[in-house]
């Protein structure tokens, strides 16, 4: 997707929720029906800068989850383009009926952005860790989700799906990802991108995991095992065709995933693999249905071997025979 023509991208190196403070501020700009809410968390979320340059297309409604979902569908009856903001755990639990019946039912053009996913706010515990959203949002008919890799990919998808029909749920990071993407490009929506081509294995990761993959992919290389990496941003519409085409290629496929490995991108992948009656060998790599515990983000990384040596050596130990 990158052409080597161009500068590297000024968002390199943020965390992606950042990236999107950054970005709603251009939209913005663009199109005078954008408006941004939030719970009571518009620093958190990086809404701030939008609510200095547009205070009277910003509303806060305050501690209040169903609130923000309620209002941002309203909003949406008067032609306004709302983006609604809070931590995943909380868009996707707390007001779970009013995104799945005011928004989904209706096929309203809420933008749903959620930062703090996976087990990013680690030091909060497994009440703050969101491990259910993306099995939440891919449930609920017509809604479109997206799990970015870094703050580049979530710029494209956050220009790309402005105009996007429906409903949408793009989940973001709290800490800064690895980079993967250095240079800013035109995001396709639903199409899979092949990182690493490898040979035999290929590793498939969304979010802030697919950096994760990349080191790892180094390190099993080490073992002299040449891995692929797939990044998988694009959860719903899941070009299924296209992933099955890319998937036949390997004997050997392994999903990555901060998120519990039911009803996350592992088994999105495994409908595909089944469905497709492929023939591999595969594993879902993720949080193994628990609740989570608490600690730095780098800690909970190396514990639930999220991180590219836990990743080599699940890879190695699943696959050993």
């Amino acid at each position: 997707m990158n052409d080597n023509k161009q500068s590297q991208s000024p968002l390199v190196g943020l965390p992606s929720r950042k990236a999107y403070g950054k970005v709603i501020v251009e939209l913005g700009h663009q199109n005078e029906n954008i408006v941004a809410l939030s719970a009571d968390l518009a620093g958190s979320v990086n809404l701030s800068e939008f609510a200095k340059e547009f205070p009277d297309r910003f509303v806060n409604v305050g501690v209040a989850e169903q609130d923000l979902m309620g209002v941002s569908a309203g909003l949406t009856l008067a032609g306004k383009i709302p983006y609604a903001s809070t931590y995943a755990v909380f868009s996707a639990l707390r007001a779970a009926e009013q995104v799945r019946t005011d928004i989904g039912y209706n096929g309203l053009p809420v933008r749903i952005v959620s930062t703090h996913g996976g087990i990013t706010f680690g030091v909060a515990g497994a009440t703050h860790q969101a491990l259910e959203d993306i099995a939440v949002f891919r449930t609920i008919p017509g809604m479109a989700v997206f799990s970015p890799a870094d703050a580049v990919e979530t710029a494209a998808i956050l220009r790309a799906t402005v105009d996007l029909d429906g409903p949408v749920y793009i989940r973001l990071s709290r800490v800064a990802e690895k980079t993967v993407y250095t240079q800013e490009f035109e995001y396709q929506i639903g199409k899979p991108d092949l990182l690493i081509p490898g040979e035999d294995v290929l590793l498939v990761a969304t979010g802030m995991e697919v950096g994760e993959t990349m080191d790892a992919v180094k390190l099993l290389e080490e073992k002299g095992v040449k891995a692929g990496l797939l990044n998988i941003s694009t959860i719903k519409p899941l070009d299924v065709k296209g992933l099955a085409e890319i998937l036949k290629n390997y004997k050997i496929v392994m999903t990555v995933e901060q998120h519990n490995v039911i009803n996350g991108l592992g088994s999105a992948v495994a409908e595909v693999i089944a469905e497709a009656n492929l023939n591999l060998k595969f594993h879902r790599h993720g949080i193994m249905d628990i609740f989570t515990t608490s600690g730095p983000y780098q800690d909970l990384l190396s514990y639930y071997k999220l991180d590219p040596e836990g990743i080599r050596d699940t890879l190695l130990q699943v696959f050993d025979s």
